[in-house]
């Protein structure tokens, strides 16, 4: 199972994806919602660990967009 963690907070980022690797998933981590949603949309991820407040797009703007684009590849 593949995860990303957008997370900005260096500490916060390297606790939650070290857990995740140790419980035996892999983890990409992005600093910044901008990033994150550009991964997001070229890399086929299981789940998300999205914080809300991120540098330059917000964890729930990046979201919105994220479900809006999926909803357009299945029209």
């Amino acid at each position: 199972m593949r995860i990303l963690v957008v997370e900005d907070d260096s500490k916060i980022a390297s606790f939650v994806v070290n857990g995740l690797k140790q419980s035996g998933f892999a983890v990409d981590r992005s600093a910044d919602g901008e990033e994150g949603s550009i991964r997001a949309q070229t890399i086929s991820y299981d789940a998300a660990v999205v914080d809300l407040m991120l540098p330059k797009l917000d964890g729930l703007k990046m979201i919105q967009e994220l479900r809006a684009k999926v909803s357009e590849c299945r029209c």
